[in-house]
Formats: C-alpha cells, sequence, structure tokens
C-alpha cells in the first residue's frame, strides 16, 4: 500500500506541525491580555495599524480587516479598543507608496511587523523603509513597532536591537498557513476590536466536533468529500460566499493550494469567479457555497441551485455569525489535512515555494555584482505592451490568443498581475478572467504578485502541469529606496517577478508574459489583452 509520506516527512513535519489542533483550548486564556494589549495601543495615543506580512502573517489579518473591520469610535467589540487596520504585502513600490500616503500622522501610527521565520525579505525591507521614516519624526522609533514572530528568529533579534514596544511570541509548531488562530492573526484581530472570546470559543466547538467519530467528525467529512471529488477529476474547488464573509476566500485559498498542490497533484481553490450558468463549468468543478444568515442571498442562492439541479457538486455551509469564521478556519485546516491523505501527500511542507525565491535572489545578486537586472528582448513590442514568450501574431491580443490554443480539457488559467492593488484594476482582471473562463469553459484564477507566490505559486509549480499562466508586470509610476540596501522596491518586485517566470520555465510550464510600459494607464492595458 502506497504510504501518503515518507517517515521522515513525518518526522519533520507532521510532529511539529500539529500545534493548530490545539490552537482555541491554548489561545483562549490569552484573550484578556490581548485586548488589553490593544487597550494600551489606542490609550498610547495611537490613530491607525499597518500589519507589515506576507503570506500567513497577512492574509488572517487581512480577513478580520474585511469581514469585522473597526467602529470609528468608542470601544472596541472585544473591549480593548480599535483601530483602522492596514495590511501591507506587496513589494510594488507604487504600493507602497500609496500606504505611506494614506497615513496620516506617523508617529501614531504602529507598524506590526509579522514573520514566522523571521527572515522574510518583504516585511523586512517594509520594515527599514518605515523604521527609517519613524525615526525622522521622533527619537526612538523602536516604540511604533511590535513584532509578531517565533521565539530565537532574527525578527525576534531585530526587535530587540531596535527597542520594538512589544514581542509576541507564536506557537512554533504551527506553520504559517495554519495560524489564523495564533498570535499571527490574533493580535491584529485584537486591535481592531474583535470579540477574540467568541471568535475562540466558535473555534473551539468545531475543534471538539473534530475529534468525534469519522462519521460524525465534519472536517474529516469535508477533506474525504474534496479529496475523493478531486481524485475522480473534480479538482477545482470554486468558492462562493454571503457578502459580508466574502474576504474568507483569500485565506483558504493559500490553505488549500499551499497544501494540496505538489508532487504532480493538487486541488485548485477558485474564489472570487463570479457565479454564471452550469453549461460554461465542465466537469472538473466542486463548488462550495459558504452562507452566512442575514445576507441578502435571494440571488445567489438561486443559482446555487440551479448549478446543484444541473448535476454539480455543492458542499453547503452555513454560518450565523461573523465570528462563525473561528470555526471554519478549523474546519477547513482539518478538511485540508485530510484530503492530503486522501491524495497521499504531505499538507505541511510547500517544497516548490522557494524555487522562486532561489531564483530571485540568483538575479539580485547578479544586481549587486553588474548594478542591473538582466534585460530579455520582447517576443513582440505593440503600443506600449512588450510580450515574452511564444508570442505569436502582430498585436498582444493575438498573442494571448494563439497561447491559449494550449489549453486541453481539465486545465486552468492563472493570471499573475505583479502590479499595484487598486479598484480600477480589479475590475479589468476580472474582465480578463471571466473572458478567458467563459471562452475556454476554464477554472480561472487572479493572484496579485509577490503575494501569491506563498499561496497559489506552491501549487502552479507543484501540480499536475495544468495551467495556463500569464503574467502581467509593469514599470513603476514611482520607486522607493529601501534603508540600508543597495536595491530598490522596484528592483526587488522585478527580481521576483522574473525569478516566478524562471522557476515556472524550469517545470516546464506553459507561460507568457506582458510588461506594460511606464506612463500607462493599467486598467486600459489589461483591456487590450481581451480577446473579443
Amino acid at each position: 500500500m502506497e504510504k501518503p509520506f515518507s517517515k521522515a516527512a513525518k518526522t519533520n513535519d507532521l510532529t511539529n506541525r500539529l500545534g493548530w489542533l490545539n490552537l482555541p483550548d491554548e489561545m483562549l486564556p490569552q484573550v484578556e491580555e490581548l485586548e488589553a494589549f490593544a487597550a494600551e495601543v489606542k490609550e498610547a495615543g495611537f490613530k491607525e495599524v499597518v500589519l507589515l506580512g506576507m503570506g500567513g502573517s497577512s492574509l488572517a489579518p487581512e480577513v478580520y480587516m474585511k469581514t469585522f473591520g473597526s467602529p470609528s469610535q468608542g470601544e472596541g467589540r472585544g473591549g480593548g479598543g480599535s483601530l483602522p487596520l492596514i495590511v501591507l504585502d506587496s513589494t510594488d513600490p507604487d504600493q507602497v507608496a500609496a500606504v505611506r500616503e494614506s497615513l496620516t500622522d506617523l508617529s501614531k501610527t504602529l507598524f506590526v511587523v509579522s514573520s514566522k521565520s523571521g527572515g522574510t525579505i518583504e516585511p523586512l525591507s517594509f520594515f527599514k523603509y518605515f523604521y527609517n521614516l519613524v525615526g525622522q519624526k521622533k527619537d526612538n522609533p523602536g516604540e511604533n513597532f511590535i513584532a509578531i514572530t517565533d521565539a530565537g528568529s532574527g525578527l525576534q533579534k531585530l526587535a530587540e536591537e531596535k527597542g520594538f514596544w512589544r514581542i509576541f511570541n507564536a506557537n512554533p509548531e504551527v506553520g504559517g498557513r495554519y495560524s489564523a488562530l495564533t498570535h499571527f492573526g490574533l493580535v491584529p484581530a485584537a486591535l481592531i476590536g474583535l470579540d477574540l472570546g467568541r471568535l475562540l470559543r466558535r473555534a473551539r466547538t468545531m475543534g471538539n466536533a473534530c475529534r468525534n467519530h469519522a462519521a460524525h467528525n465534519p472536517g474529516l467529512q469535508l477533506g474525504a468529500a474534496i479529496g475523493e471529488l478531486a481524485l475522480l477529476g473534480r479538482d477545482k474547488l470554486t468558492f462562493f460566499t454571503s457578502p459580508s464573509i466574502a474576504a474568507f476566500g483569500s485565506w483558504v485559498e493559500q490553505l488549500i493550494a499551499e497544501s494540496l498542490g505538489k508532487q504532480g497533484k493538487g486541488i485548485l481553490p477558485v474564489v472570487d469567479e463570479a457565479i454564471t450558468e452550469p453549461v460554461l463549468y465542465s466537469n472538473d468543478r466542486v463548488f462550495v457555497y459558504l452562507r452566512r444568515a442575514g445576507d441578502d442571498n435571494a440571488e445567489l442562492d438561486g443559482r446555487v441551485e440551479i448549478l446543484e439541479a444541473a448535476g454539480h457538486p455543492v458542499i453547503w455551509i452555513h454560518m450565523d455569525e461573523r465570528e462563525d469564521i473561528g470555526q471554519e478556519f478549523f474546519r477547513w485546516e482539518m478538511a485540508t489535512a485530510s484530503a492530503g491523505a486522501v491524495l497521499k501527500i504531505n499538507p505541511f511542507d510547500q517544497p516548490n515555494v522557494e524555487l522562486a525565491k532561489v531564483k530571485a535572489r540568483e538575479l539580485m545578486v547578479e544586481f549587486e555584482e553588474k548594478g542591473s537586472l538582466p534585460v530579455e528582448a520582447p517576443t513582440l513590442d505593440y503600443d506600449d505592451i512588450d510580450a515574452y514568450g511564444p508570442a505569436m501574431g502582430e498585436t498582444v491580443t493575438e498573442a494571448l490568443k494563439a497561447f491559449l490554443t494550449n489549453f486541453q480539457p481539465g486545465d486552468y488559467v492563472a493570471i499573475m498581475a505583479y502590479l499595484p492593488y487598486g479598484a480600477g484594476t480589479d475590475v479589468a482582471l476580472n474582465e480578463l478572467r471571466l473572458r478567458l473562463r467563459n471562452g475556454l469553459r476554464a477554472a480561472s484564477t487572479v493572484g496579485y504578485g509577490p503575494r501569491f507566490l506563498h499561496s497559489t505559486g506552491q501549487l502552479h509549480k507543484g501540480d499536475g502541469n495544468k495551467g495556463l499562466f500569464i503574467q502581467i508586470t509593469h514599470t513603476p509610476a514611482t520607486d522607493v529606496e529601501i534603508p540600508g540596501e543597495t536595491y530598490t522596491f522596484a528592483t526587488l518586485v522585478a527580481a521576483q517577478a522574473q525569478g516566478d517566470y524562471n522557476a515556472l520555465q524550469q517545470n516546464n510550464r506553459r507561460l507568457i508574459r506582458f510588461h506594460i510600459e511606464a506612463g500607462q494607464d493599467i486598467p486600459s492595458a489589461i483591456r487590450k489583452l481581451i480577446p473579443a
């Protein structure tokens, strides 16, 4: 009988990556301390919080922020006060500059530097930039910083050296993507005023249910279902959500993709893809409907029921309150681990994530030696958009259409946007993805770089080569220096994008890149790619 993973993997990953199983009970006694700290932050005069993180250290805080927000005045729901939270997880200099410009008073801004390993380049680069700026406003800039990290990490040493106000050590036996209920998620949640006790009690209820016999274990049941359906070819797990809990998708996307996309296998999570008619979905889909009572669900209810009536498998999960997200964190962690057992892969490692980092580091070494990154000639230069890769045709639209002839049934299309966030860009990317979804009847995803490298990036390089990858980059309108480094944020994000491109090439992935030149309106440029 084939074993899910080796004895060595069990020793290295199972024994030190199962701390999430006991998190609700472990963290409930710490609620009072966390909420007291949040009250101290507000009493100290801080007006806003910026979280500097990436991947597992940024996605759960983003879910909390978008789902619960923070009241503009008064006490938070947790009794510790509440502050607005901004999550910075993009190395694009336009995005870094936009966050800086959005802050009303640096001296009254608390920065949360969040990194499990303590050596992740993105949060450390963000720290250097903002620490230098705060240092221009006050003599003791460390008072505006706290750290969340594993004990003994490089970040802890840095925080001690720089005089950070507070250091929180998270449970070292919990991997980043399973850390929503650790300090990585709960410290930011306390700062926005979330009722931590209610959230953790919901999680504990689910945790207790998941200790039951398999026949009554909601986590094992869900994991067995999605794992077995994937073995039958339905490996595109597509999420629909009620409006108030829509942000949950970005967290569960990382959990599933990074855990279950490796060794030539994979389950692709598809989030934020607008629902459509059953005829436009192939038989590689499974649908999950996370439905919260009290939301305006009437239209979505009807459309999901139509999918179900057409014979597509639909999993309904009902939530009563927003705090039920606590139970869903635990349910999906258990389900993902269980699905890994069904697929016979280790859900706790990420063997392909490092490759893109290695390729980016190689480029940065070349930059240090030569003063510039290597420049590749485009295969097509059209109307201020360059195309790289198999660019056939006279326009970028023709090049994309030619590239898409590589599509085979069961494939998916992934748009990888190394672009600054923006509502207009979101709309344009969504128009492109839906045009591709409808034209090919293929699952489609959109990810902003470099954040997706810590999420779907593992699946992109580790699954059974089912993806067609469309990378979109741009020349930033501005640049931002990183104090103490010879490179800037523009250089860093360019190296990360090219490193990802090189890693995909090394894994023989089908890939095309479009580069938007300086001064172009990004949404307009994206629309030039959309086939008629």
